[in-house]
C-alpha cells in the first residue's frame, strides 16, 4: 500500500499532499486566479510553476503528489519533474482517470473536461498515464465517482482495476457532488474474488461541506486511505474571502486563514492525507502551517456553525467560473 511510509511518518506535513488541478492548465474555478497568475499562463508558465511548486514541496516534507488525464499538462510536468529527480524514491504519485480534457489550453472553451468512466476510457487513459509517469505511478483513482456512474456495476471494469491492482498499483476513486456518502459506500461494498476493490477514497470536505464525515470514516475504519480534496472550498475560505471566525482564528494562532481550513480537516481522526492545491509557492508555505495548528473546542463549535446544506453547497461551486 503506496501509504503506508506516511502513516508513521514523524514529519508533519508528510501527511499533507499537493494537488496539481490548479497548476496543469490555464483555467479553473479557484478564486483570485488572476492574482495567482499575473504574468501569463502559456504552457512553459504553468510548466516552470508546477516544478517550483513540486521543488518547495518535497523540500518542505510533502510526500504525496496527485494529478489527473484531465488537468491539462499536469502529468506531463511531473512525469518530467520526476524523470529529473530519481533520487525522490519516497514520493507517492496518484493520479486520476474518468475525464478527458476538453479546453485545448483555453480559458474560455464551452467545455473544460468530458466525464466517462467507461472500460474504454479506462484503458485509453490508463496508456496516457503510463506514457507519462512510467513506473511512478502508484496510485490511479476513478474522478469523481457518484452514486450513478456507471462504473460501480462495470464488472469488467472492475476486473481490468483488480488486475492493475494485482501489477502493484493501488485502486481508489474520488467522489464529488451533494450525494459523496451514497458514492462511498457503493464503492465499499464493491469486491473482486471476495477482495475489497479500493484501496483509497478521494473526498471534498471543509468547513462549509462536511456531509460525507460518516461515510469517510466508515471507510478509514474498513482499512482505505482517506485523502481529502478541497479543503479551502476552491479559495472560499481564504484570504478575504473567509469568514470573520477564520480571519479571528488565524491571527490568534500567528497564521493565514488557509492554515486553520487545512488544520479543521487535519484534526478529523480518519483524514490520511489531506491536499493543498497551492498554485503559488507562497500559498504553499502557508497550507503548510496548518499541522501546528491547534483547535479547542470552542473554536471548532464556532467553525462547525459555517457549515452549508450539501445541495446549496455543491450549487455554488458548480457557479464558479472557469477563470
Amino acid at each position: 500500500m503506496p501509504f503506508t511510509a506516511l502513516a508513521t511518518a514523524t514529519t508533519p506535513t508528510a501527511h499533507i499532499g499537493l494537488g496539481l488541478a490548479a497548476v496543469g492548465r490555464p483555467g479553473y474555478i479557484n478564486l483570485h486566479r488572476d492574482q495567482d497568475f499575473p504574468e501569463g499562463r502559456e504552457v512553459e508558465d504553468l510548466r516552470a510553476r508546477t516544478h517550483e511548486l513540486l521543488d518547495a514541496a518535497y523540500a518542505q516534507g510533502v510526500r504525496y503528489v496527485d494529478a489527473a488525464r484531465s488537468y491539462g499538462r499536469a502529468e506531463e510536468f511531473l512525469g518530467e519533474w520526476l524523470d529529473a529527480r530519481p533520487s525522490f524514491t519516497d514520493l507517492v504519485v496518484g493520479s486520476k482517470w474518468g475525464y478527458t480534457y476538453t479546453a485545448d489550453w483555453s480559458t474560455e472553451a464551452e467545455a473544460h473536461e468530458v466525464k466517462d468512466h467507461s472500460l474504454a476510457t479506462f484503458e485509453r487513459q490508463r496508456a496516457e498515464t503510463r506514457e507519462l509517469l512510467g513506473d511512478r505511478l502508484d496510485l490511479y483513482q476513478i474522478h469523481s465517482l457518484t452514486p450513478d456512474s456507471p462504473a460501480l456495476a462495470d464488472k469488467e471494469l472492475h476486473e481490468r482495476l483488480a488486475a492493475l491492482a494485482a501489477e502493484g498499483v493501488a485502486v481508489g476513486f474520488s467522489t464529488s457532488g451533494p450525494h459523496q456518502a451514497d458514492a462511498i459506500r457503493a464503492a465499499l461494498a464493491l469486491t473482486v474474488d471476495g477482495n475489497p476493490l479500493f484501496r483509497t477514497v478521494q473526498a471534498t470536505y471543509n468547513a462549509l461541506e462536511t456531509s460525507a464525515a460518516p461515510a469517510l470514516a466508515e471507510a478509514h475504519e474498513a482499512g482505505l486511505t482517506v485523502i481529502v480534496k478541497e479543503g479551502m472550498a476552491n479559495g472560499r475560505l481564504a484570504g478575504e474571502e473567509a469568514p470573520a471566525v477564520f480571519r479571528e482564528i488565524a491571527a490568534d494562532a500567528g497564521v493565514g486563514g488557509d492554515a486553520v481550513a487545512l488544520a479543521l480537516v487535519l484534526h478529523q481522526p480518519w483524514a490520511g492525507v489531506v491536499l493543498s492545491g497551492a498554485a503559488t509557492v507562497t500559498q504553499l508555505a502557508g497550507n503548510l502551517h496548518a499541522p501546528v495548528v491547534g483547535l479547542d473546542e470552542e473554536q471548532r463549535d464556532r467553525l462547525d456553525a459555517l457549515v452549508e446544506e450539501p445541495e446549496s453547497y455543491w450549487r455554488h461551486r458548480a457557479a464558479l467560473p472557469w477563470h
